[in-house]
């Protein structure tokens, strides 16, 4: 089973989009955080260490991962999917 992690900034529609879709393929453990303190989860060292790939949905998000979690991150796939946070939950176009 590979660790996949999504990441947004508040945890509120991009990451737990891409964490309902994901999680029905077989073959992958998957969770979702935010990089705000106000997320509705928080990105903290544990999710990290826990992930085998790490996707953000916008460029500062991968700059907020980098400055905090730097050394975590040394060994770890991070790619960025550039998605705006202007979706809503479940939104069709974010899905697609």
């Amino acid at each position: 089973m590979k660790n996949l992690l999504f990441i947004c900034s508040r945890n509120k529609w991009p990451s737990p989009t891409a964490e309902v879709i994901w999680r029905r393929r077989p073959g992958f453990n998957v969770r979702s955080a935010g990089t705000s303190p106000n997320a509705r989860k928080t990105v903290g060292p544990a999710d990290i260490q826990w992930a085998d790939v790490i996707f953000v949905m916008e460029r500062k998000h991968q700059q907020r991962l980098k400055a905090d979690y730097a050394r975590l991150l040394e060994h770890k796939p991070l790619h960025c999917l550039d998605i705006p946070d202007d979706f809503r939950y479940m939104d069709l176009e974010l899905v697609a």
